[in-house]
């Protein structure tokens, strides 16, 4: 069974290069993330990280990183792919 967050992510560990079994790992980050289950089912964690955008995502990242802001406070830059800080 593929979703498209394992697809998603086999491609960029594909586009990286030099990983021999890059589904596997991206099988087992995704298991370790919280975002599937060993049989390969999506946790809601992971139906949830499925169901966003690249600005989701980056802004996702941006709050687990820090200490006490919430995603409201984020800005996303589509150039960059991160999202900082509001000024």
């Amino acid at each position: 069974m593929s979703t498209p967050l394992l697809k998603r992510l086999t491609q960029q560990l594909t586009d990286q290069g030099g990983i021999k079994d890059p589904e596997g790992l991206a099988r087992s980050l995704l298991i370790k993330r919280g975002h599937m289950t060993e049989k390969g089912k999506l946790t809601s964690e992971g139906e949830k990280r499925e169901g966003m955008n690249a600005d989701g995502r980056a802004i996702d990242r941006a709050v687990g990183r820090s200490s006490g802001h919430k995603a409201s406070d984020y800005i996303y830059s589509s150039k960059t792919n991160r999202a900082t800080l509001k000024k």
